[in-house]
């Protein structure tokens, strides 16, 4: 008898820890996202090309359950493993605030496009026929949804736990930015770009309304417009509704990984990352630096 509470002592400290609660968690979300992009996206690209009604309905459908596959999981990992309800995903306010996650994201992404433009780097070239809108959309769902599930809703909230604010942000951010580098035509510095600009300012999305429907929005935004509007994104091939020619150095026009590398898109999204920060220390948001590796 003595054993059995031995071990269900162990158990709990074992559930207890915040790395093993990072590592667990992790590590099945991971699964289901390599996972299924590994069997099924393949599967799902050979039932017909992006513009095709095939191909579209495929791709739409399959960005739906990979979402809320992860969804499910992440909802079973928390109630399982920390024994709580998911506030982080409740609906109120949560459709609120992914629709204005959305609206943020959309404005920003046409605004770096913008100051781009106004320091003569960026010219109108033509327009696309906007046959991969759909896909892109698709795409910019499943980014979103996994990536924010994984590094705001794991990674950071965990170590925002054990460590407070400011280490859990500069930690995720990080990794955020290294998680992108095997993305086409990646370097360090436009890893570390979006370290800054998206990382930090995600992080501070979650942070400012404790609901991860904000930060899912404003990431499904800016992916949608930067590769599906304007293009291309995270070093992907342009399939845009327009065409745009960047001219100058790559530190001004981001390169060949596109806006979202370039110093004036980095310092749009510093400034409103700081405008988030500020607004969490007003709310009481803001957790102070602590070690604290046994968590609730």
């Amino acid at each position: 008898m003595a054993t059995i509470e031995n071990a269900h002592s162990r158990i709990e400290t074992l559930r207890r820890n915040a790395f093993f609660r990072l590592a667990v968690m992790a590590a099945f979300l991971m699964a289901w996202l390599v996972g299924f992009r590994a069997l099924v996206v393949p599967a799902l690209r050979g039932l017909g090309e992006p513009g095709s009604a095939t191909g579209d309905v495929a791709r739409l459908v399959g960005a739906l359950a990979y979402a809320g596959g992860a969804l499910l999981l992440y909802r079973a990992l928390v109630g399982r493993i920390e024994r709580r309800s998911v506030v982080e995903l409740a609906r109120r306010p949560g459709i609120r605030d992914g629709l204005a996650g959305f609206a943020i994201g959309t404005a920003l992404s046409c605004s770096a496009i913008g100051v781009i433009g106004i320091a003569g780097a960026a010219q109108l070239s033509g327009f696309g026929d906007g046959s991969r809108l759909a896909a892109t959309f698709a795409a910019a769902i499943m980014a979103s949804v996994g990536e924010e599930l994984l590094f705001r809703g794991v990674l950071f909230r965990i170590l925002e736990q054990a460590f407070g604010t400011f280490a859990a942000l500069l930690a995720s951010a990080l990794l955020f930015g290294l998680a992108h580098i095997v993305n086409p035509d990646s370097t360090l510095i436009g890893s570390l770009a979006i370290a800054i600009e998206a990382g930090l300012l995600l992080g501070l999305a979650y942070v400012v309304t404790r609901n991860l429907w904000f930060p899912i929005g404003l990431h499904l935004a800016w992916n949608f417009t930067q590769g599906g509007i304007f293009g291309p994104a995270s070093g992907k091939e342009p399939h845009s509704l327009v065409r745009l020619a960047f001219t100058g150095p790559d530190w001004l026009t981001g390169g060949p990984s596109g806006a979202e590398s370039s110093i004036l898109t980095v310092a749009l999204c510093l400034a409103l990352a700081s405008a988030f920060a500020l607004l969490a220390q007003r709310r009481g948001e803001w957790k102070a630096a602590r070690l604290r590796l046994r968590l609730d």
